[in-house]
């Protein structure tokens, strides 16, 4: 029996699981990679727009201060041609974090345009 995925089921799965794995490496440069031009960054109490290369420099702060040990898909939505949203369970060292990710689809490809760090309750 032979499954067959095209290739933008193959990339619906890659995306929730490439974040995954580069929350819990830290990997702030992998992760901005993907983000919009202009994305809504919300970490604990800090909220605002940034551009790509500011966002990237405040995540990269975020993970020097919680450094990731280990990461957990909670949730998938990617049913949508235009819209995924992803969430994340993110352990440190210190806490648990909860992640939410939300992209758009842009020219052919899923760009992040808001991202979410919230202390779990």
């Amino acid at each position: 029996m032979f499954l067959h995925f095209t290739p933008q089921q193959a990339t619906q799965v890659d995306i929730a699981d490439d974040l995954a794995t580069n929350f819990r490496q830290g990997n702030s440069k992998e992760i901005a990679k993907s983000f919009a031009p202009s994305i809504e960054l919300i970490i604990v109490d800090q909220e605002d727009v940034y551009n790509r290369a500011q966002a990237e420099q405040i995540l990269k702060d975020f993970f020097l201060k919680n450094p990731p040990s280990k990461t957990s898909i909670i949730h998938k939505l990617s049913n949508s041609p235009n819209y995924r949203l992803t969430i994340l369970s993110l352990t440190t060292k210190t806490e648990k974090f909860r992640v939410t990710v939300t992209m758009k689809k842009t020219a052919n490809a899923f760009l992040i345009t808001e991202l979410r760090i919230e202390t779990e309750r």
